[in-house]
């Protein structure tokens, strides 16, 4: 597969009339923000023809950034000097390009270094939304987008992927776009910190720039290697049932799929019994919050829950008592922690003991533990630029040993994807059990 770029150029907010707002608005990033990973994340998106043509993507792109107005900007300080989003309409980064195949010659696109010639790579960017228009030689279409993290989590992400694919079908906007940055995070005057952030989302800062090497001089010359492991409705159901027996309400799939491939890696890893090992899920917010955040809001509302267990506890103990760890920490991060966070990050401790967030984007050796991004509950499958919805979806190719993905299989009947990085020498015995059952 030979991808050819013919062009890059930044697409600006379109206005109605050509006017646009008078003077640069900066947008300061809230404390759920600056917590989360500041690095560039990249999807790619697969349709089959008809498709539009590249003319009226870049329209319906002009057109949506009017009313996302953030995409269209940069990161940099406001007059207090903190950290912000510079409303400037610098513009995104719209590249167009073709493939010398068919798409079905190279679908499934698999977890390898060759699918990151389909978006654009965040290295260096200054833009925060980057996008790539990829024609293939049957007439499909593979849209890549690559972006900041930081201005967004995955669903205030997706809403203006599914925002783009609406104003180019010529459809209204829904969710409708809440850029209300300051509303929802008001901390408590007082501060009312009623649980522990310190070691949590936030660590020293020297702490963070002495722990450069993460692991072990062998491990950094190991390869990682992304394995997809497919779950089946059926599979899963049978996970749940033995998850949930004797329980009145059963667990989640997105608990019980965590707690089965946790304690899979943690065999595969091979990890002392004594060992200690913990899942790091991130946790969404919005429906959390009293009162709740809405749907259409387009930042980060996400904490992260870490249930944690020695790895003779969690291999030698059946699934239920895995699973039981998640759902506890999970619901442990609720209204009160979310404001108590708030609270915390905005009493000026962070500031005084010079403390960083914990979400690294440097770490790319997660052992012992596992970091785990759900994407089960968000609607990439409704994008539709006007000939359809997309017929598959995936992450790029991410190498960071631990850094677990899920989500719903492109095949639509509730079964799961799963995108596992470990250790070559690891993933043998991962794929062993992988698919058994206790």
């Amino acid at each position: 597969m030979n991808i050819t770029v013919h062009s890059s150029k930044a697409v600006k907010p379109a206005y109605p009339g050509g006017v646009a707002p008078a003077g640069e608005r900066a947008v300061p990033l809230t404390v759920l923000d600056k917590a989360n990973f500041d690095t560039y994340i990249s999807v790619i998106y697969a349709f089959r023809p008809p498709v539009p043509a590249n003319a009226a993507l870049e329209d319906g792109l002009a057109r949506v950034l009017v009313e996302y107005r953030e995409w269209a900007g940069r990161l940099g300080v406001d007059a207090e000097g903190n950290r912000a989003i510079l409303l400037n309409d610098a513009g995104a980064r719209f590249v167009e390009a073709t493939a010398d195949v068919t798409l079905d010659s190279v679908m499934p696109l698999k977890p390898t270094p060759e699918v990151l010639s389909l978006h654009p790579s965040g290295d260096g960017a200054t833009e925060l939304m980057l996008i790539q228009v990829t024609r293939f030689a049957c007439g499909s279409l593979v849209v890549g987008f690559t972006t900041q993290h930081i201005v967004a989590d995955g669903r205030g992400t997706n809403n203006f992927f599914l925002a783009w694919s609406q104003a180019t079908r010529g459809a209204a906007l829904d969710p409708v776009p809440v850029h209300d940055r300051e509303s929802f995070f008001r901390p408590h005057d007082p501060p009312l910190v009623e649980f522990q952030h310190r070691g949590v989302e936030f660590k020293p800062y020297e702490k963070h720039v002495d722990e450069k090497i993460h692991a072990g001089d062998e491990d950094e010359e190991e390869e990682v290697v992304i394995h997809k492991v497919h779950f089946s409705r059926e599979f899963i159901s049978k996970l749940k049932a033995q998850a949930s027996a004797g329980l009145p309400r059963p667990y989640s799939t997105l608990q019980c799929v965590v707690a089965h491939l946790w304690r899979c890696m943690t065999t595969a890893r091979g990890l002392e019994e004594g060992q200690s090992t913990s899942v790091c899920i991130a946790v969404d917010g919005r429906a959390r919050m009293n009162p709740q955040v809405p749907d259409g809001y387009t930042g980060n509302v996400v904490l992260w829950a870490r249930p944690t267990a020695t790895a003779g506890e969690l291999v030698a103990r059946p699934l239920q008592h895995a699973v039981g760890l998640i759902n506890r920490e999970v619901a442990r991060i609720n209204d009160a922690y979310f404001k108590s966070f708030i609270d915390f990050a905005s009493s000026g401790a962070v500031e005084k003991e010079r403390l960083v967030a914990a979400a690294d984007a440097d770490e790319m050796v997660l052992s012992p533990n596992i970091e785990v991004d759900s994407w089960l509950r968000i609607p990439f499958y409704d994008l539709d630029f006007g000939g359809g919805r997309p017929f598959f979806f995936m992450p790029s190719y991410l190498p960071v040993e631990g850094l677990l993905i899920l989500l719903p299989s492109f095949v639509g009947d509730g079964s799961v994807d799963a995108y596992v990085p470990l250790f070559s020498r690891d993933m043998d015995t991962f794929k062993n059990c992988c698919y058994a059952m206790d």
